[in-house]
């Protein structure tokens, strides 16, 4: 057949075809039953169902395990937290007890070198001595100096520093008054004199610095 083919021949081929077919194998092909079909739906809507509810739950379970592990994590987190903090102040009280019994050791040395400087040999005795004992307290107070500057060093390496006072308005913070003097030419609460020397250590308070205070 090809394309010049008389339209009334066509339907001719057609309708033949269609006498010639036997369409009765196609009506017997078994339709699906509609109720069990329908049944079958709802069963697996169960499961379905059912597998959610499953699901849901453990999802449920899962988030609170989470929510538990997190809360359990911030309880460990606050107590390494407040276990470091106590660490931290146990080595700054140790800190500080070592650094006040070597600020006692630089106070008995600084004693013993302002005693050596206020030395005046005695002309009338020890005269056959006098000048090798001289070159003998010099040469120790030198010593002494070098002493004491070097445990500055070490006080000023451990940020320790000397508070200073003299001729400072008193500072209760800083400073504690043991004596008081009287000088006219100088304001009231003046500090005159450093008794004993106070210390800061990390700009906080290691000890009080003791001070003769103006009072007029």
């Amino acid at each position: 057949m090809n394309t010049e083919t008389p339209p009334t021949e066509l339907l001719d081929t057609l309708q033949h075809y269609l006498e010639q077919t036997d369409f009765a194998h196609l009506a017997a092909v078994n339709q699906p039953d509609l109720t069990v079909l329908f049944t079958d739906l709802a069963g697996l809507k169960s499961e379905v169902k059912a597998e959610s509810r499953q699901f849901k739950a453990t999802l449920d379970t899962l988030t609170e395990a989470v929510s538990a592990l997190k809360t359990d994590n911030q309880v460990l987190a606050d107590e390494l937290a407040a276990s470091a903090e106590r660490l931290k102040q146990q080595v700054r009280e140790s800190q500080r007890t070592l650094l006040l019994d070597i600020i006692d050791i630089y106070d008995r040395l600084s004693e013993g070198f302002r005693v050596l400087q206020n030395y005046r040999p005695v002309d009338a005795l020890f005269n056959h001595s006098k000048k090798q004992d001289v070159r003998f307290i010099n040469g120790f107070a030198k010593g002494q100096e070098i002493t004491l500057k070097r445990f500055e060093q070490l006080l000023q390496r451990r940020n320790v520093f000397s508070i200073d006072c003299v001729g400072k308005p008193f500072d209760a913070h800083t400073m504690k008054t043991l004596e008081v003097g009287h000088d006219p030419k100088l304001e009231n609460g003046i500090v005159l004199e450093e008794l004993r020397k106070g210390f800061l250590f990390e700009d906080q308070i290691l000890r009080l610095a003791e001070v003769k205070v103006n009072k007029l």
